[in-house]
Parts: structure tokens; C-alpha cells; sequence
């Protein structure tokens, strides 16, 4: 299989490639912006093998649940647009995406993706129903195409399940995500069977993601695509250090990476001597959501709203870890992509779902156990590394002001990048003997999230998105 990169069900195989688990994308959301977009996308392609498909002239899409509460924040009816005119939000350049809405709402006109031209209002035609939440995911959304005499010509339900993954409603009975499946050469469906696997072969965690992934492209190909996921994460944080300003939405939330940034460089030029690096790492992370919280290209990590956790953590490592290089970034990303699969086919990396625990904790546990494996610690430290970085992120709710990615969304990056790297050293004092497993903290995050009220799943319903205004 060197080489191919096939489709298939997870029913079929459990092993997602770390290229699907790191995508990059538009911010604000992955799951209501980027998955959306691919939604949309997704609809016009269906509509265009449909009978009659050519013939649309008229659009309802409907959006329930969580993505009708915090949509409008998150910008979802802006990303439905997008996917409707045909846009990927892999390669789709901001500035372009603003270009295309602006068109769309000075004209009334939409180029579909499958072709045509029709006329579309999005106040009119993009509803935000929250009241109604459909059975299988909290993020909905219905697709409906007419014909100029009104007559239905196809519909659609799309669920966007976390981390810019998207299901349709045939898909959702199978639990089968349109991802790139991956023929592994070490398969692992938990933390326990990946230790066992890994210490059988003889090989690290992240050797061995990499042995997987290498089975399914050429190992050139896999290195320089882990070289470009950390250069756009470089790059979304560059753009973060210098963009000043206010975010966009209601609460004018002044943009202070590049402030902290000017201050940081006059008292301590060099970093790598810094006696306040907790400073830095803040800045990293919050650099990155600060771009995320503006619409920037971001590297799903495993969420848009939990981006900044790993790219801070990454460069904590090249800047104050010694002998750091490029193949350590590689060796972080595989690991951490090891420990993030685990929590995607066991539990959930989306906050409408289960809470923001499973976006930043996810991202924390996903960076405590990279750090650690950089370290130069032995799998068993990596997993409890892991361990520690959810335990202590366990119950965290997703409740952003006014349905934006911003309040107290990039606070907490910088508090999950700077508990990873104190989970990841915690880790490095122990050998590896713990008393919780990854896979018992795993099965308690989804549990407590399953029990967790919905109005803190991303609803902005409860917790600081109503007190906020009261204050």
C-alpha cells in the first residue's frame, strides 16, 4: 500500500492519518466554520449528481443546535457561503474568503460550486434554529434545493462533529467521518495497546506513528508534510505578533500579542535566556488565537479554538529546550498526533459535544505528551504526561461571550500551553508508573461531558457568556 492513500469507513479501520487530524483551515471554529464550509462544499457536490441539480434556483439551509446558537460568532453563515461557491477551506486565502462575501452581499448573487448562478440572500435564507437539536450531534445543518417552481429538488443534513471532521446523515449511523483512511502498520485503538505495541517493537510513540504513516506515502512526503504543518503554524503566529487592532464582533477585544510581544523583545531580546518564559509561551499561544479569533489561516490542533496550545508548546522547545531542532518538531507532532487519534476514536475533540475539555484539555494532554517524548522520555512518561495534561483540564466548559472565539477562549490556550509543558516536566520526575491511565482519563472526559448541562457545550447559554453581561 507505499504510496496509496485510500477511503474508508471507521467502521472499516479506527487509524486516522495525523495529516487529517492537523488541517489547516479558516478560523474562527473548526467545527462551526471550517466543518460548515466543508458541509456546504459537500451539499453542492451531491446537489450537482442530482436530478434536476442544475435546475436550482432557490436554497434554505437551516443550522441547529450549538451551530445556531454561537454561529453567528463563530461565523458560520459566512463559511456556509464559502462552501456554497465552491471554496475548500485548506486553500481558501482570507482575504479572498472576504472578497467573495462581499460580492455575494452587494450583489444577492451566488456562483455555486456545482454551477450556476442563483439569487441568495444569506439574512433570508440561512436560519439559526437553536431551539431544535437533532438526535446524533448538536451541530446541524440541513440543506434544501428548489427549483424555480418551489419544488424540492434535494436535501441534506450534515453533522459537524469537532475538529473540522463532517458527517452526513448517512454517514452518522455508521459513525463514518469523511476522512482519509490510513492502513496501519501498527494499528492501536488505545493508550494501553499503543504502549504495548510501541514497547513490543522496540520503537518510541512517534517512530511508530511515523511507520504508519509511511505505509500509506512516501516517507519524503510524509516528513515535508509535517515540515508544513509547523510551518503554518509558524506563520499564523507571525501573523499574530504583528496584526494589531480590534478582533471583529461586539466586544471589541483589543488585540495584545503585539504589545506583549515589543515589551518582551526590549526587556529580554533573547528568549533563550529568558527568566520569564511562562511570558513567552502566553504570547505564543495567544498570538495564535488572536489570529484564530479574526478569521487567519490556522492548523486545526486538534480544534481552531485550542490552535495556539501546540504551536506555543513547540516553540517553548526549540527556544529553551537544548539541542532542539526540526526532527524534534517532527517527533512532537507524530506524538502528539498518536495521542489525539486516541481521544478522537474515544471520546470527542468537540466543545459543543463535551466541553472545551475536549478542545484545549485535548490539546493540553496532546502537547504534555509531545513535550515529554522531546524530553528524551520513555513511552511510559509520554502516556502519563498525557494523563496528567486532562486530568487537570476534567469538567472545563466551552462558554464564550457572546458566541465569539475570543472571551475566555485565548486566556486559555496560553493556560493549556503552560499546564502541558508543567505536565510534560511533572512526567520527566517519575518513571512512567501512574495511577490513572490515558485511557480511564479519556473514558471520564467523555462521561463528564455527556453529563455535563448543554448550556456549557458551546451554546453561550451559561458560565461567563450570561454572568459577563451581568457584571
Amino acid at each position: 500500500m507505499a504510496g496509496k492513500i485510500c477511503f474508508f469507513l471507521l467502521s472499516e479501520i479506527d487509524m486516522l492519518s495525523l495529516f487529517e487530524l492537523f488541517k489547516v483551515g479558516l478560523g474562527p471554529s473548526s467545527s462551526h466554520t471550517t466543518g460548515p464550509m466543508k458541509a456546504a462544499l459537500r451539499f453542492t457536490q451531491f446537489l450537482a449528481v442530482q436530478p434536476g441539480g442544475d435546475k436550482t434556483a432557490n436554497l434554505d439551509v437551516r443550522l441547529y443546535g450549538s451551530l445556531a446558537l454561537t454561529g453567528a460568532g463563530h461565523h458560520t453563515d459566512r463559511a456556509i457561503l464559502l462552501g456554497l461557491s465552491g471554496k475548500k477551506p485548506e486553500t481558501l486565502d482570507p482575504k479572498e474568503a472576504d472578497t467573495i462575501i462581499e460580492t455575494i452581499t452587494k450583489n444577492g448573487l451566488l456562483a455555486l460550486g456545482s454551477g450556476g448562478t442563483i439569487h441568495f440572500n444569506a439574512l433570508k435564507s440561512i436560519k439559526f434554529e437553536g431551539h431544535i437539536s437533532l438526535p446524533f450531534h448538536t451541530n446541524a445543518m440541513r440543506f434544501n434545493a428548489f427549483d424555480a417552481q418551489g419544488d424540492l429538488i434535494a436535501s441534506r443534513i450534515y453533522y459537524s462533529v469537532g475538529g473540522g471532521f463532517v458527517v452526513d446523515e448517512d454517514e452518522a449511523g455508521r459513525n463514518a467521518p469523511d476522512v482519509v483512511g490510513m492502513i496501519p502498520v501498527h494499528e492501536f485503538t488505545s493508550a494501553r495497546e499503543l504502549l504495548q505495541i510501541a514497547d513490543a517493537s522496540g520503537l518510541s510513540i512517534g517512530d511508530l506513528m511515523l511507520e504508519n504513516e509511511c505505509a500509506n506515502k512516501p516517507r519524503t512526503e510524509v516528513l515535508s508534510g509535517l515540515d508544513e504543518i509547523w510551518m503554518h503554524m509558524g506563520a499564523c503566529m507571525e501573523h499574530g505578533l504583528a496584526r494589531e487592532g480590534l478582533l471583529p464582533g461586539m466586544l471589541k477585544v483589543r488585540r495584545r500579542a503585539p504589545d506583549l510581544y515589543a515589551k518582551l523583545k526590549q526587556r529580554d531580546p533573547q528568549p533563550k535566556q529568558s527568566c520569564e518564559r511562562s511570558d513567552w509561551v502566553n504570547l505564543w499561544a495567544m498570538a495564535v488565537n488572536e489570529e484564530n479569533a479574526s478569521g487567519g489561516r490556522v492548523v486545526t490542533a486538534p480544534t481552531n479554538g485550542a490552535a495556539g496550545v501546540l504551536p506555543a508548546v513547540i516553540n517553548y522547545y526549540l527556544h529553551f529546550v537544548e539541542g532542539a531542532d526540526a526532527q524534534g518538531v517532527r517527533t512532537f507532532l507524530l506524538t502528539a498526533a498518536a495521542i489525539g487519534c486516541l481521544y478522537k476514536r474515544n471520546a470527542s475533540i468537540s466543545g459543543a459535544e463535551v466541553g472545551c475539555q475536549g478542545e484545549v484539555g485535548v490539546a493540553c494532554s496532546m502537547a504534555a505528551g509531545a513535550l515529554a517524548a522531546v524530553l528524551g522520555g520513555s513511552n511510559a512518561q509520554v502516556e502519563n504526561a498525557a494523563e496528567i495534561g486532562m486530568e487537570h483540564n476534567l469538567g472545563m466548559t466551552c462558554d464564550p461571550v457572546g458566541g465569539l472565539v475570543q472571551i475566555p477562549c485565548i486566556e486559555r490556550n496560553a493556560f493549556g500551553a503552560a499546564m502541558a509543558i508543567q505536565a510534560a516536566r511533572l512526567s520527566m520526575l517519575g518513571d512512567g508508573q501512574h495511577a490513572i491511565s490515558l485511557d480511564e482519563v479519556i473514558k471520564t472526559m467523555f462521561e463528564t461531558g455527556r453529563d455535563m448541562s448543554s448550556k456549557y457545550k458551546e451554546t453561550s447559554q451559561g458560565g461567563l457568556a450570561v454572568n459577563i453581561v451581568e457584571c
